[in-house]
């Protein structure tokens, strides 16, 4: 199976269906994830996973099809903001199912995902040196921290007991 992060995969039948099958994947074990450690109900957990794992699709073809030097998270954020924004007709379904599939679900299976492609190259992660990883420890632990004062401001503007 090809590597779906690069983009240099075209939007064939065969880049399609690859990306049908690692979001299937994807959105079962997240499924389970979510029913063991959150209690939601299985069914609605399924259905937000499909609604997310449809506009990630859609998002992806846009990348590859327009000929716009756009990401294709751009295209997946907007369609999502579209489709939950209040007063479209999607929005409560969209907001109900996608609500029932927590975050921390999908980020410990995004992680997995992301560990065994660095285990495929490993080599390669080795030959960044030691510097390398320095200099990603502290960019993920100022985007947590800026993530955390950023959160703070607003909690406190907006008058949020804490």
């Amino acid at each position: 199976m090809p590597d779906l992060l690069d983009e240099s995969v075209d939007v064939s039948v065969e880049g399609i269906f690859n990306w049908i099958l690692l979001l299937t994947i994807f959105s079962i074990i997240t499924v389970i994830g979510n029913y063991i450690g959150y209690k939601h109900p299985i069914y609605d957990s399924l259905v937000g996973m499909g609604i997310l794992s449809v506009i990630t699709l859609i998002g992806v073809w846009l990348e590859r099809k327009l000929p716009l030097n756009i990401s294709s998270i751009i295209y997946i954020s907007l369609i999502g903001i579209f489709i939950a924004f209040p007063g479209v007709p999607t929005s409560e379904t969209v907001l109900y199912y996608v609500s029932k599939v927590e975050l921390l679900s999908i980020v410990t299976v995004f992680l997995a995902y992301v560990g065994i492609g660095i285990g495929k190259s490993w080599d390669e992660f080795k030959a960044l040196g030691w510097k390398a990883i320095i200099v990603t420890v502290l960019v993920i632990a100022s985007t947590y921290l800026g993530s955390a004062i950023v959160a703070h401001i607003v909690l406190v503007m907006t008058g949020v007991p804490m």
